[in-house]
């Protein structure tokens, strides 16, 4: 068993500078925002789906590259892998029932006096991430293609189930008398706009160059490790946008924005550590571990934002909660990245994952030991035959 490399090494340099580089940003965010009032007016002007357009444009940024190094021609594989079905449902477990009411648990727990913000922080615990946990797969060195699966999986559920949800966990539970109007046409924009264009870019990217071109070393040797470092500037983008955006109100209701931070805090470290631990209990390698943890403890805080924005208006507490999600989760998960990267070393070489057990590689296996069999077959029939031959001469 080789030694196993620090967590630091094992990053690029741009990696490494992340952690400074994001709290570089988000001060800088934020005194941008408390000291230029007109920024947050002027970002405000152009939207799309309730999402200022600088920072839907460095989500696109972001997530774009992440998406051209998924293997697409790997993914209908992941379909036949043993284990597969039971990660899949140990993922919508996790994500559909387990997160949503520990979210509503916590918000009420940590904020029984504030009901505008309690409303705000169960929407972003009822959105199920499906953009930046990309970033963090990435970062972390997850299984890409089934990360991807599990993205589209929660997309698709997200349209269905979001609204059903929110009257269940908001009017029902968490206390608000207001009605909230979640229409289907605006998850599914919202899903098109922050998943689809990404996708569908990064897949014709791939196809294009790398299958119809043929330029499959160029686009894995030189292309990728170009275009990687983008994906963490778009990241750093979209830290200082958002936190430019809220940075004045920030400041202004900094004791409202911690006690907010405080279910938020919890949520991720309890479903990134019980997720982790469960998983890596199963069997699972790292690489499958660490993508269910950060699937489960992401969330979808485009659509959060619409949603409160749409319902309670932009300058409305609970579109302040809403807000607060990706200051908080931004910073929580990239430590958690370091974490994972850490426990890594507790994972023995060799685990079985996903791809162990395909079929055809059982197959395969299974020729190559009958074809032992019948050679060590073979060769014993060639002794008996020597033997006999010895004995028919003497």
């Amino acid at each position: 068993m080789g030694q196993q490399r620090s967590v630091v090494r094992q990053l690029g340099l741009l990696d490494q500078l992340l952690p400074i580089l994001v709290l570089v940003a988000m001060a800088g965010g934020i005194l941008l925002g408390y000291y230029n009032t007109g920024i947050r007016v002027l970002w405000d002007q152009g939207e799309i789906e309730g999402v200022s357009i600088p920072i839907a444009v460095g989500l696109l940024v972001m997530m774009y590259p992440v998406l051209c190094k998924v293997r697409y021609e790997k993914l209908p594989e992941i379909f036949r892998y043993k284990g597969f079905l039971q990660q899949l449902l140990l993922s919508l477990v996790l994500n559909w029932i387990i997160g949503p009411a520990l979210m509503t648990a916590l918000a009420w727990a940590t904020l029984p006096d504030l009901p505008a913000f309690r409303v705000g922080i169960i929407m972003v615990g009822l959105a199920r991430c499906i953009a930046m946990v990309l970033i963090w797969n990435m970062l972390a060195s997850g299984h890409s293609e089934f990360c991807a699966v599990l993205v589209a999986v929660n997309s698709v559920l997200q349209i269905f189930l979001y609204s059903p949800f929110a009257y269940i966990y908001i009017e029902l539970l968490g206390g608000s008398d207001d009605v909230v109007n979640v229409s289907l046409v605006m998850i599914l924009k919202s899903v098109a706009i922050f998943l689809g264009i990404p996708v569908v870019a990064g897949f014709l990217t791939r196809l294009i160059i790398r299958g119809m071109c043929g330029l499959r070393d160029w686009y894995d040797n030189k292309l990728m490790p170009v275009m990687g470092p983008l994906a963490l500037v778009g990241l750093l983008f979209t830290i200082v946008v958002m936190f430019a955006a809220q940075g004045e109100r920030v400041i202004d209701e900094i004791g409202n924005v911690c006690r907010v931070a405080v279910p938020l805090i919890l949520y991720f470290g309890i479903t990134f550590v019980s997720t982790f631990l469960i998983v890596k209990a199963i069997g699972m390698t790292y690489e499958v571990t660490v993508t269910q943890a950060f699937t489960t403890s992401s969330n979808n805080f485009e659509l959060a934002i619409a949603v409160a924005v749409s319902t309670y208006g932009i300058d409305s507490q609970q579109a302040l909660a809403t807000t607060i999600g990706p200051l908080i989760e931004v910073p929580m998960l990239l430590g958690l990245v370091y974490v994972a990267l850490w426990a890594q070393r507790f994972f023995v070489p060799g685990l079985k994952g996903l791809e162990h057990t395909d079929a055809s590689e059982a197959e395969e296996m299974g020729d190559t030991k009958a074809s032992r069999s019948n050679k060590v077959a073979l060769e014993d029939v060639d002794a008996d035959t020597a033997t006999n031959t010895e004995a028919v001469k003497v």
